[in-house]
């Protein structure tokens, strides 16, 4: 029960976050971080970028992580290089929010990262 009211006040604490950060059409160097960063995570890739005129995504999917070995310089990585198309900035990256329990503390990162004021995110 605990963790449900956490995982739902989380859910909508980055819900928030992103509709805020789509709101202004002038996106901020900050909010393309967490843009970015959302992106990341949920297609697992090395690099991503964002043409938000053109509306498009552009980036680089990890297709295989067994051969990633942080120990040694990593030569070959296979990459899937993917161009997206998105009509709504807003329901793209809240499309790309996955609430399941090993990606809480990722997104209650994000929201003490990004978040004009302090919110906390304890169990009450």
């Amino acid at each position: 029960m605990e963790n449900s009211a956490l995982r739902f006040r989380i859910e909508k604490e980055i819900e928030k976050l992103i509709s805020e950060s789509c709101a202004n059409p002038q996106s901020t160097e900050k909010f393309e971080t967490l843009h970015v960063a959302i992106l990341k995570k949920y297609y697992n890739a090395a690099d991503v970028s964002i043409d938000y005129h053109r509306k498009r995504v552009a980036m680089d999917i990890v297709m295989d992580d067994k051969n990633y070995d942080p120990t040694k310089v990593n030569t070959y990585i296979p990459l899937l290089h993917a161009n997206l198309l998105f009509k709504n900035l807003k329901d793209f990256l809240k499309s790309c929010i996955e609430m399941d329990t090993k990606n809480l503390g990722f997104y209650a990162g994000l929201i003490r990262r990004f978040a004009k004021k302090e919110v906390k995110l304890t169990i009450v």
